[in-house]
């Protein structure tokens, strides 16, 4: 009894020194200089890791090499591992040792988006020039996905590259045969996620431990970069059309990196590492987080490495990697409600109000509003069944999720529900495929709603659902919750470089799922409808893999000026692209709406080396060890400074600031010509408001085919002492070929004047 009792002290003793212990330890990004002193004995990259830790570890661990999560050799040279501060102070001690970063946590943020892009399988245009993205494999950093859906269909489509040195890793409910000639390799990464989540509540999501998908978004935004043709999709009845990604006849190849808790960045780099050696051409990753200098980014890190082997890369803010704002199309799914006074309110859902004819019938409006209990958001547990049985329920967007807000009220005994945006959404229009019938109405809508209901002794309302309507509204128009510049990590890049398609895109769903995301929702589908700047990034991911095909030789800074140049200003009408109630500024829209059929033949690109970005970073201020870290170049930027005065990164947006005192600025650019090899382009500027632009030489003559030219831009301040004060301006330079004035390569220009008084 006695020894019995004491063996049960000494486990818990022990269990509680190993709760200590793992509560003790944090995941850290070890970054190891490539040629370090202490390489050499080492038979392995790999070994030479592990001896950090071996040195690191208490003595009184056996095994330091459990500690070890991931060893990095391509994206980044170093290790992921679980380590005490004590440790990771050590650790800073080597010379061989550059930076130790915690472990970050990232969010991840069509059936008829291609038709809205000009794509079409029979006119000539982009997909016919690219063979539809033919032999281009696109990586996507995700969720995962759910390889049956019709969009990873392989009917037609060739092997694999022979440069393909991917695998199709097995797990739960995955394995070998669940790729094919389309899904071409799947892989998983869950070591920094699995630590982090150790604490999670019991009652956590149980997901699949596999490349296959327990979450929707990595099917969606998969099938939207290069899904095969899929006839008859849509949403319930919504939406239909025949489905396509941007590059319907590329590869795909799955990493999965993102978890219900989030995405890690030890996961994230080790996806990115794997992926640059399998062989990918196009990485995307839809991923957001809070802006943090470059070189503490282990994403731009990564993804500096991929641009060198000649990646193209959708994401981040880094110089390096194309970054895209959302956008709206000129789909709508009215649902409208009537008010019992006779008007009508505008609003959105892909409930399928056709198919269920109670949806039309007049109900008692409600709207509860207890703030203890947070009952105007529709809260779990926050509404009386006695007060909203069979009725309206008014719900005020935020918060919880608008599909989920729909499940609250059904759970209660509501019979509808209106999601009301407010002051902070304004006219954002995000449809849901809603679990009962339900609609989301604009802010202006909302203040009439709330007018009625404070005037009216039993308000009463009912739906009029309207399908699906393209063509009547304006867009694209920039979506309301859309990224926005400045870039904080480099104000001198222009960011968003474009937008493309964010709102209300329908694509590929896994099974295990309804249409809500909800795990409450027992319907199931093969396409839902999802909204973010998470659906924007895949658009753009899929197109550049059409450029890629069409012109194998191009660098991703090539394909992403081709973007850029050809973007478009305007809307479908004509008339500038909004933002809200005002046009875009070029720090919502960038350079504007992504055209693939003009970038895949954009006439000039503004090509980037690689000893470019180098130079760029030193003239940002970066130090030497910060320039280090992101390139693995040991350079001296004293040295570079001075032979290369006047340094502008050949960016093909153009980004200049006045500085207090400052009146002239002089900015150069390169231009290859990559259309006719005998042409002649001459510029044609629309000057920012405030300055006066000079361009020099005026005209671009061009002998042959990937011949470059450059030219120099000087920008002059005029504004005067008493005028209005303003610190930002814009315009743009455009050069047109004098033989085909169509073929216009357009830089947008954005001016800042800082401190001016």
């Amino acid at each position: 009894m006695g020894s019995s009792t004491h063996l049960f002290s000494f486990l818990c003793l022990l269990l509680c020194f190993v709760c200590i212990q793992a509560q003790d330890l944090q995941t850290y990004i070890v970054q190891l200089h490539p040629h370090g002193a202490t390489r050499p004995p080492f038979s392995s990259k790999l070994q030479w890791h592990l001896s950090f830790l071996a040195k690191a570890v208490s003595s009184g661990e056996q095994d330091s090499s459990s500690r070890l999560l991931y060893s990095y050799h391509s994206a980044m040279e170093g290790f992921a591992a679980r380590l005490t501060e004590v440790e990771v102070e050590f650790l800073r001690e080597s010379n061989d040792v550059l930076s130790i970063r915690a472990e970050r946590r990232l969010e991840i943020q069509t059936t008829y988006s291609y038709k809205f892009l000009g794509l079409s399988p029979t006119r000539e245009g982009a997909w016919l020039k690219s063979g539809f993205g033919r032999g281009a494999i696109i990586g996507v950093l995700d969720t995962g996905v759910w390889p049956e859906s019709p969009s990873f269909d392989d009917h037609g489509m060739p092997p694999a590259p022979q440069k393909w040195r991917g695998i199709c890793q097995g797990g739960q409910d995955f394995n070998s045969s669940s790729c094919n000639r389309k899904l071409i390799g799947a892989r998983f990464f869950s070591k920094g996620h699995r630590v982090a989540s150790m604490t999670s509540s019991p009652d956590a999501v149980e997901e699949y431990v596999s490349p296959r998908d327990s979450h929707g978004h990595g099917t969606h935004t998969t099938s939207t970069a290069g899904g095969a043709a899929v006839p008859m999709a849509g949403v319930l009845g919504n939406g239909a059309g025949e489905a396509r990604g941007m590059a319907p006849g590329a590869h795909i190849a799955i990493y999965k990196v993102c978890w219900f808790s989030g995405c890690y960045s030890s996961d994230i780099l080790a996806a990115m590492d794997v992926a640059i050696r399998d062989g990918v051409d196009i990485l995307s990753l839809s991923l957001g987080g809070f802006p943090i200098p470059l070189y503490d980014d282990t994403i731009a890190i990564g993804s500096f490495r991929a641009m060198e082997h000649g990646i193209s890369f959708s994401s981040q803010r880094a110089p390096w990697i194309a970054t895209i704002g959302a956008s709206t199309l000129n789909r709508r799914f009215p649902a409208s409600v009537q008010l019992g006074n006779g008007k009508f309110l505008y609003g959105e859902s892909l409930y399928p109000g056709k198919e269920v004819p109670s949806s039309w019938k007049n109900l008692e409006i409600i709207y509860v509003k207890d703030k203890d209990k947070g009952s105007e958001f529709c809260l779990r547990g926050s509404l009386s069944r006695a007060r909203v049985q069979g009725k309206m329920v008014v719900c005020d967007r935020g918060v919880n999720g608008r599909a989920e807000k729909g499940q609250v009220v059904k759970e209660a005994g509501g019979a509808a529900m209106i999601v009301a945006n407010t002051a902070i959404n304004m006219e954002e229009d995000s449809v849901d495929v809603h679990v009962l019938p339900a609609t989301l109405i604009g802010f202006d809508e909302s203040i009439q709603l709330q007018n009625y209901l404070n005037s009216t002794k039993r308000p009463t309302a009912r739906f009029i659902f309207g399908g699906t309507v393209i063509g009547k509204s304006r867009a694209p128009a920039v979506a309301q919750f859309s990224s926005r510049g400045p870039s904080y990590s480099d104000p001198s890049i222009l960011k968003p470089d474009l937008i493309a398609p964010g709102v209300n895109i329908i694509a590929a769903w896994p099974q295990n799922l309804g249409p809500s995301g909800l795990p409450e929702d027992s319907r199931r589908v093969n396409f839902t409808v999802m909204s973010g700047t998470s659906m924007a990034c895949p658009h753009v991911s899929g197109i550049a893999a059409l450029l890629h095909s069409a012109h194998p030789k191009w660098t991703p800074a090539a394909i992403r000026s081709a973007l850029v140049t050809t973007a478009d200003t305007v809307d479908h009408l004509g008339k500038p692209i909004m933002d809200g109630d005002a046009p875009a500024k070029l720090f919502a829209a960038g350079a504007g709406h992504v055209n693939p059929g003009r970038a895949i033949n954009p006439g000039l690109v503004y090509d980037i080396q690689v000893d470019e970005y180098i130079t760029h970073l030193c003239t940002i201020g970066y130090r030497n060890s910060e320039v280090f870290s992101i390139t693995h170049r040991n350079v001296s930027c004293h040295d570079i400074l001075q032979k290369n005065r006047g340094f502008s990164l050949n960016y093909p947006s153009i980004s200049t600031t006045f500085r207090a005192g400052m009146t002239r600025k002089m900015i150069k650019r390169r231009v290859t010509n990559v259309g006719n090899p005998n042409s002649t382009y001459s510029v044609d500027i629309v000057a920012p408001e405030g300055v006066k632009v000079r361009v020099k030489p005026r005209h671009l003559i061009f002998k042959h085919a990937n011949q470059s030219l450059s030219y120099r831009v000087w920008f002059i301040s005029r504004k005067k002492i008493g005028s209005k004060r303003m610190s930002f301006a814009e315009g743009q330079l455009t050069w047109f070929d004098v033989g085909n004035k169509a073929m216009k390569v357009k830089s947008p220009i954005s001016v800042t004047w800082a401190s001016m008084k």
